[in-house]
């Protein structure tokens, strides 16, 4: 698996609130922003199926 980088803007209170609950639950910041992007996929996929990597949605047909 290769790892890329993403680059966010980010307001201040928001990166202040995300850096607490990370430390809150004994995670780097990067790791809280890994938890909660599988989270929103995990989610994404209960509702509207997998998700077909390398296909945009318009080329998916939806039930």
């Amino acid at each position: 698996m290769s790892v890329k980088s993403l680059s966010i803007r980010i307001d201040t209170e928001m990166l202040d609130k995300l850096h607490y609950v990370a430390d809150y639950e004994e995670r780097s910041a990067n790791g809280q922003v890994l938890v909660l992007i599988r989270k929103n996929i995990d989610d994404f996929e209960k509702e509207h199926g997998k998700i077909q990597v390398g296909k945009r949605p318009s080329e998916v047909i939806r039930k």
